[in-house]
């Protein structure tokens, strides 16, 4: 197994630092989480990054006062170094696909429209009965705007973002940039919108880590977001963090 100084860590959000929850804006974050994700960030050398489907705010907004690299919205906003290196221009349609989306769910109960301007999602974990006519729409949706946009499904969402962004390139793009560069790619996730990510880890070499069960590429398991803080929470403690205090879960 590869030391400390060897991994470049790229993690989820939403299902693997924090416990899925009803509506976006509803997830806790564990308040000892972002202190160890510092320590964590220090002891591998810089190479830390986050990789999830939220916008940079919301994140720099969930783990504040501290700022990680950032892989946002599955790809389409990278931040290394405080700094935003890409950023997928905003689609001409999304704008017309942003109100029939708030149309639909203006006349359903428990649909709910995120609005991220670079991408939108259409969530119905409070409406799971609409999951057939929510992804009807999505897709339909999808297929009107036309090849440069793709349609991501996840647990209970599904979002429109552009076809060029996803979790696999844009850990691929960070994997060629110092401190990742030469290191060992750990990826880990919990939900379809990782399988990129997985995707391009294991084409690395890497190692890539599922939360929760599911059909995956992952080649590890972990039980839950409460598994992983644990393993996070004592790797901070120690200072240490290998690729091997994963397999210990």
């Amino acid at each position: 197994m590869a030391t400390a100084q060897e991994i470049a860590l790229f993690l989820d959000f939403d299902g693997t630092l924090v416990e899925i929850a009803p509506s976006p804006d509803e997830v806790r974050l564990d308040r000892r989480v972002p202190p160890a994700l510092d320590v964590l960030r220090t002891s591998l050398g810089g190479a830390l990054a986050l990789v999830s489907g939220r916008p940079v705010s919301f994140l720099d907004a969930a783990l504040e006062p501290y700022r990680f690299d950032t892989a946002a919205l599955h790809g389409a906003q990278i931040r290394l170094n405080g700094e935003i290196r890409s950023q997928s221009a905003v689609p001409e349609e999304m704008r017309g696909a942003l109100r029939d989306l708030v149309r639909f769910a203006n006349s359903q109960v428990g649909i709910i429209v995120e609005d991220k301007r670079i991408s939108v999602a259409l969530h119905w974990r409070l409406a799971p009965q609409l999951k057939g006519e929510a992804l009807e729409l999505m897709r339909a949706v999808a297929i009107r705007m036309g090849p440069g946009i793709r349609l991501q499904e996840g647990k209970s969402v599904a979002e429109l973002v552009p076809a060029e962004a996803s979790k696999g390139s844009a850990i691929a793009q960070l994997m060629q940039i110092a401190p990742y560069a030469g290191r060992l790619p750990v990826f880990i996730g919990d939900d379809i919108t990782d399988e990129h990510g997985f995707e391009a880890v294991n084409a690395l070499g890497g190692l890539t880590i599922r939360i929760g069960d599911g059909e995956t590429q992952a080649k590890l398991r972990i039980a839950s977001p409460t598994s992983l803080r644990a393993i996070l929470l004592d790797a901070a403690e120690r200072g240490s963090l290998t690729a091997s205090s994963f397999s210990q879960e």
